[in-house]
């Protein structure tokens, strides 16, 4: 049984489209294949979890983006208060000129004035104008970042597999939910059909009640008696035909069908007998749950995220360069238009932020190893519930299987013995109703095992496999053969 393969691929949609007929009086048939088609296309819970794939992918190339150098522009119009110029004092040139005048003219007066007049001045060299404009090019790349970017990259990963697990999840769950509505409305139909077939035989055995006792052949105690029994089948009837009608609003609801026109599930309840044991769905927890991927995934991130923690320990080197595009008012010999360079960046203290990181970290790892044991715990739980309500179902089926001849032949026979006076009316009334009960909990056995069998296997994380059992198992139709 464990080689047997269970994965089954998804229904195209020309099968839909070619599947679904129409009937004026029926309404809309649609086969199981069909509602997920419908409810894959429309649901909206489905398509916010597409967009957060999409979400998760652009947060990948955003951390993608790291590795490639950054190319920045900028332009700057300056207006300076005072213009930048060099001084330079006239005393050093007349200070010995004044000196060698003395020397020859140890009393002149007149040319150490003048000389004394000029040196008080300076001679201004101006450097730069007092309006400047630059527009200039700089480029930026890491060439060693201590494996931040690699971690990032991994991390931005993860998180489209996280995103897409989730996808599946949801895609999964609204399956399961699908298949409980869907095969809720076909047991409506089933039970209204059932609860209809006994109201009728009742209301046949009381018109048969009320000649026998024109004819003084029962006493007026058993015809009430099959009359409260006809009232109350046809209570029954009109609650059934309630239910049916909740159960219905409910499928359109989930298929987002907005018209009036009623939806007829033709696909029959079913049980297959041939199930795999249910240690074989405990093995698949690991390694298909959507939870535990989930989780093992989250810690595929805390990992990472505290290595990125542990090279902050590191420096990280990058290639610079700037190039001028226009200047106007700085001079090439003051300011060259063209630089490239190398650098380092190296945390010497931080206030011990890296090492919370890298605590966090660590913890943040522990508790998502600790949360996937539990997980794996409560699904095997999860599993043995499912698994004991199929078996349950299954051992009904088989019990109630032969019940149901056996309650036929009965009411054939009473109701042949009461025509013949040889049975009460009683007798026919209980025989009757014992063989709706039978019919109902038939049906129900086959829903809890078709509900029970989609919502372990979408806990196993193979939600397609339901679709081979459906095709290879025994349908209720008999029963109302």
């Amino acid at each position: 049984m464990s080689g047997r393969i269970y994965k089954v691929g998804l229904f195209t949609w020309m099968t839909f489209f070619a599947g679904v007929t129409y009937a004026q009086e029926a309404g809309m048939n649609l086969t199981l294949e069909q509602s997920v088609g419908i409810m894959r296309k429309e649901n909206r819970t489905l398509k916010i979890a597409g967009k957060e794939i999409e979400l998760a992918k652009n947060e990948h190339q955003k951390l993608n983006s790291f590795w490639y150098p950054m190319i920045n522009a900028s332009g700057a119009y300056v207006h300076l208060s005072n213009r930048i110029e060099v001084k330079e004092p006239l005393s050093q040139f007349t200070d010995p000129a004044k000196d060698f005048v003395h020397s020859i003219l140890p009393d002149d007066q007149l040319i150490s004035s003048i000389l004394d007049k000029v040196g008080s001045y300076s001679l201004a060299f101006p450097l730069m104008p007092q309006d400047l404009t630059s527009i200039d090019a700089s480029i930026t790349w890491p060439v060693f970042t201590g494996g931040k970017r690699i971690y990032a990259g991994k991390i931005g990963k993860t998180m489209v597999s996280i995103a897409e697990v989730n996808r599946e999840q949801v895609d999964a769950n609204l399956q399961s939910l699908l298949i409980e509505t869907y095969f809720a409305l076909r047991l409506g139909q089933k039970v209204v059909q059932v609860r209809e077939e006994t109201y009728n035989g009742l209301k046949k055995h009381y018109e048969n009640a009320l000649k026998l006792e024109a004819n003084g052949i029962i006493n007026k105690a058993e015809r009430l008696f099959a009359q409260v029994s006809m009232d109350e089948a046809k209570r029954e009837l009109e609650s059934a035909r309630k239910d049916l009608n909740v159960a219905q609003n409910a499928l359109k609801s989930i298929l987002n069908i907005t018209s009036d026109e009623a939806v007829n599930p033709v696909t029959p309840l079913f049980i297959n007998e041939d199930i795999p044991s249910e240690l074989y769905f405990k093995n698949l927890i690991g390694g298909n749950s959507y939870i535990v991927n989930e989780l093992r995934l989250q810690e595929n991130i805390a990992s990472n995220q505290l290595k990125i923690g542990r090279t902050g320990y590191i420096p990280n080197i990058a290639l610079f360069g700037k190039q001028t595009i226009y200047s106007h008012g700085t001079p090439k010999n003051l300011l060259p238009r063209t630089m490239i360079g190398v650098g380092f960046t190296w945390n010497i203290f931080d206030g011990l932020d890296r090492e919370k990181n890298i605590r966090q970290a660590k913890l943040t790892r522990q508790s998502l190893s600790l949360g996937k044991e539990k997980a794996v715990s409560d699904l095997g739980v999860g599993i043995d519930k499912l698994y004991s309500q199929i078996r349950n179902a299954l051992d009904n089926v088989t019990a109630l299987n032969t019940t149901i001849e056996m309650s036929k032949e009965l009411l054939r026979m009473r109701k042949k013995s009461f025509q013949e006076g040889m049975a009460t009316s009683t007798d026919v009334i209980d025989a009757e109703i014992m063989l709706s009960k039978v019919q109902i909990a038939y049906l129900m056995a086959f829903y809890q095992y078709d509900v029970s069998l989609a919502n372990l296997l979408s806990t196993c994380g193979i939600p397609d496999s339901f679709w081979e059992y459906s095709r290879n198992g025994k349908t209720e139709h008999f029963i109302f053969e």
